[in-house]
């Protein structure tokens, strides 16, 4: 039992000189629970702060791709009311502390699974002095230059067929002013045989009225 109590009284005096608000190798962190959640908030306690530790272990063991970070090489300190706390991290080894930019890039590669953990984002889950991640860009499963042809002959098929319904319909228009005209001149040709036929019958009924 003295043991255990000596080694919790040696973390504890451990933690209070390596973690200090403001340390060059420690993040701040602040949670906006319940902005994110609303009445679904659930209360800070010391049960999420350890959930808090553990996904920083995971995302430190990911980063350095075999060596195994636990809990107990994330230490915080600075804790407040309103969610807020910093942190810095040590290597399992030597208990020295991992650089900052290291911590970031850790933080960085498993934001998605640090923020799912809590149900927060980017927005309400903040690592003070480390910008949001970007979404990761989408690839069409289609390269891209056979996206653009695609567009170029479909524009060229659209313009093609457009110079053909154009072209059919001015050769209709073309047609049917021929036959038009056709029938006009019938017509008249029509009209001036008959004038000619009724002219001489005229003629030919005065000479009988005269005799």
């Amino acid at each position: 039992m003295l043991e255990k109590v000596s080694f919790l009284l040696l973390s504890f005096t451990l933690a209070e000189q390596l973690c200090k608000p403001g340390d060059p190798d420690g993040y701040k962190v602040r949670l906006s629970i319940k902005t994110a959640l609303g009445e679904n908030a659930y209360v800070w306690n010391d049960n999420e702060m350890f959930l808090f530790r553990a996904t920083l272990a995971f995302a430190m063991t990911k980063q350095f791709d075999g060596q195994q970070f636990e809990v107990s090489d994330i230490i915080v300190c600075n804790q407040t009311a309103r969610v807020s706390f910093w942190f810095v991290v040590t290597y399992p080894h030597n208990k020295t502390l991992v650089d900052k930019q290291v911590v970031e890039r850790a933080v960085r590669k498993s934001r998605n699974r640090i923020n799912s953990a809590f149900l927060l984002s980017d927005t309400t889950l903040e690592f003070i002095g480390i910008p949001p991640t970007l979404a990761t860009p989408v690839n069409p499963s289609t390269p891209t230059w056979l996206i653009v042809f695609g567009v170029v002959m479909g524009a060229v098929c659209a313009g093609i067929i457009v110079v053909l319904v154009v072209s059919l319909v001015q050769r209709k228009r073309k047609k049917n002013e021929t036959n038009e005209d056709t029938q006009v001149k019938t017509v008249e040709n029509g009209a001036a045989r008959d004038g000619v036929y009724y002219m001489s019958f005229s003629e030919d009924e005065s000479s009988v009225t005269q005799m």
